[in-house]
């Protein structure tokens, strides 16, 4: 478009631009599975493993595998009915073709074939294969064995190169036995940051995928080294055994868990719900939702429901056994379910996910479902088991006059912050911008080191708080003691979101939160330290992508005399031993011990400059991995961290 058509502001038909086919996924990928990082990445695996996933749990096939090739294209098989191979009547088309190449089409749109689903759109396979750089289906079904294969190639139709174009039909290559769907892909690299699969995500979203369907058998295995690795993953007692995994490094209050099962029938929509849950001496609540295996990290109605039904029994109950007299003060849904662990899933036959990801779940059929089998199920529990109760709820009224302290200091805090004697003032060094968008916020290790990221940084858009060293370890503490923290203080007032229920994104007034430590054993503690309480405490600001990890250099690998300035930084022993050999004979290194041995100059060049810097994104890939890992590394159980610590001593 010429700069006198935007000058004159002309608008016609000519600027209409209309995408074929796949093309629309290959525009706006992040539309369809999140980013192209790698969160993206891995849910192209989920898209085809819940297809097969779907398959078992409506009772066709018992067993799905993972493969990890060396080609580094992922293998993805079900032992299920396999993907219909019938010529459709009207498109003319197979109906492995159809399923993989035009979007929103599948069995899943009627309750015929499937009765419940974590495929809802008709998309995922479809997407993938867009995505891909190739994808090859192999179906067995009908004593035979089929295959097609997809490419980025030129499009007979449309005579241009398209994304997952059919390059060959579907063809019999053989005979089996066998009945499932094999589905082979290569990920594309002009599509993703990263194409390299990581083994822990998928290790842990197969052991989730167990838990929640017992009885069925899920394999990985990975053949991308010389030695192949192969895992399986069976559970004969499924959300027991699952509430016992993330368990294992807290202290249960009560030995049994409390489990519960129901089917309801609302709006003529059919759904089923599984609730496990055990109270534990930690200080905060951890809830694992899922709807049709598939994990709702940002909750939805069922959650919703469950919290309701759960606090309206408790509250009945309490008032019951006297626990609460008429004039007392109530506990809170929170107050009750501090210290919680619970896995809540639901099965629905017309599940209404927010966004193609399928995060939150949106029906309100699951709300009025999952509250009144909550409430049925929890009054149930507590006329058997009494005592347990008593001991919940009396932990729950402890945990309201705590609210009620931590309320009275808050309001404190906020007079303070009226009267202009805020804990920010000479703390931190603030940025003269008022951009959200752009502004950092970098909280640095040490005095020395804060003093000189204070002289190095860009003034414009850098804030910089220095640290005293460790903060407190959240996972151990009381809520109250956590706010009381002077430290803590000054960095909730300075990022303006709050914290657990009143954390507020809107009033977040940096776009990157950064930890910047020294790259040593103490240096590593305080991010943790910083990652476990913003995790607990602010978990938002890990899920919407604002939290950064700084990686400052280890070495400085430079020549005496006119090259000095042809310095290289070297960020791990290899790109150490790299930048000897570029710098030549007589390379001089000088090992950075800690962030206070830079001055200004380098600590920007290397840390601080967004042009020339290395930052780790810190992200929730599986919230319940993340949940056991904190537990594991920061709580009171020391025999597991042990074990941990044992396992992974060279890394």
């Amino acid at each position: 478009m010429s700069n006198n058509k935007i000058q004159s502001g002309s608008y016609d038909v000519t600027d209409l631009t209309s995408l074929e086919k796949l093309e629309p996924v290959r525009i706006r990928p992040g539309m369809y599975i999140g980013s192209t990082g790698s969160k993206g990445l891995h849910h192209c695996v989920w898209e085809i493993l819940d297809n097969a996933i779907d398959e078992i749990s409506n009772g066709y096939g018992d067993k799905a595998t993972v493969v990890l090739n060396k080609d580094k294209s992922v293998t993805i098989i079900d032992n299920g009915r396999g993907v219909p191979t019938g010529i459709h009547p009207i498109k003319k088309k197979s109906g492995v073709e159809m399923v993989f190449t035009e979007l929103h089409t599948g069995g899943k749109f009627n309750n015929k074939n499937y009765k419940t689903s974590g495929g809802l759109h008709g998309v995922g396979a479809a997407v993938v294969n867009a995505l891909s750089k190739w994808l090859e289906v192999e179906v067995y079904q009908n004593g035979n064995i089929y295959r097609q294969r997809f490419e980025n190639a030129m499009d007979k139709e449309l005579k241009k190169v398209m994304p997952g174009t059919a390059i060959t039909t579907l063809e019999v290559v053989g005979k089996t036995k066998l009945t499932g769907t094999k589905v082979t892909f290569m990920p594309d690299k002009d599509v993703f940051t990263n194409t390299e699969f990581k083994f822990d995500i998928i290790d842990e979203r197969l052991k989730e995928l167990a838990f929640q369907n017992k009885g069925v058998r899920l394999e990985f295995v990975d053949r991308r080294k010389d030695e192949e690795v192969v895992k399986e993953y069976f559970s004969e007692n499924g959300l027991l055994d699952f509430i016992s995994y993330l368990n294992e490094s807290k202290t249960a209050i009560h030995e049994l868990p409390i489990f519960f099962e129901g089917e309801r029938m609302v709006d003529n929509i059919q759904m089923y719900g599984e609730v496990c849950l055990q109270f534990t001496d930690s200080t905060t609540e951890y809830i694992a939702s899922y709807v049709n295996n598939i994990p709702t990290t940002e909750a939805g109605t069922h959650e919703s429901g469950f919290k309701t039904g759960m606090t309206r029994s408790f509250k009945e109950w309490a008032k019951k056994l006297n626990l609460i007299k008429e004039k007392d003060k109530e506990f809170e849904g929170d107050d009750l379910r501090e210290g919680m662990t619970a896995i809540v899933r639901i099965k629905i036959t017309n599940p209404v996910f927010e966004g193609q990801t399928k995060t939150k779940l949106g029906n309100n059929e699951a709300y009025t479902m999952m509250n009144d089998l909550a409430y049925t199920k929890f009054s149930e529990w507590i006329e058997d088991n009494k005592e347990v109760a008593t001991m919940i709820i009396n932990n729950a009224l402890d945990a309201a006059a705590r609210r009620e302290k931590i309320k009275k200091i808050n309001e404190a805090e906020k007079k303070k912050i009226g009267k202009g004697t805020a804990p920010l003032a000479g703390k931190i060094a603030v940025c003269t911008l008022k951009d959200k968008n752009v502004n950092e916020f970098i909280v640095v290790e040490g005095d020395s080191a804060g003093g000189s990221a204070k002289q190095a940084r860009d003034r414009r858009f850098q804030t910089i708080m220095p640290s005293k060293g460790k903060i407190m370890n959240t996972e151990k503490q009381k809520l109250e003691n956590v706010l009381a923290s002077e430290e803590l203080k000054i960095f909730n007032t300075a990022v303006g979101t709050g914290t657990l229920d009143n954390y507020k994104e809107e009033d977040l007034k940096y776009d990157k939160i950064i930890i910047m430590s020294d790259a040593d054993v103490d240096g590593y503690h305080i991010r943790t330290l910083w990652m476990t309480y913003i995790y607990r405490y602010m978990r938002p600001l890990i899920a919407n992508g604002h939290l950064y990890l700084a990686q400052p250099p280890l070495y400085k690998v430079y020549k005496m005399g006119k090259n000095a300035d042809n310095a290289i930084y070297a960020y791990s022993d290899d790109e150490l031993e790299k930048g000897k050999k570029k710098i030549g004979k007589g390379a001089l290194i000088q090992r950075f011990k800690g962030l206070g041995e830079m001055n200004p100059e380098q600590l920007w060049e290397t840390t601080l400059n967004p042009a020339t810097r290395t930052l780790v994104q810190v992200t929730i890939e599986d919230a319940a991995k993340a949940e056991k890992m904190v537990s594991l590394l920061m709580g009171d159980v020391v025999e597991p961290r042990k074990n941990y610590m044992y396992k992974y001593a060279e890394f």
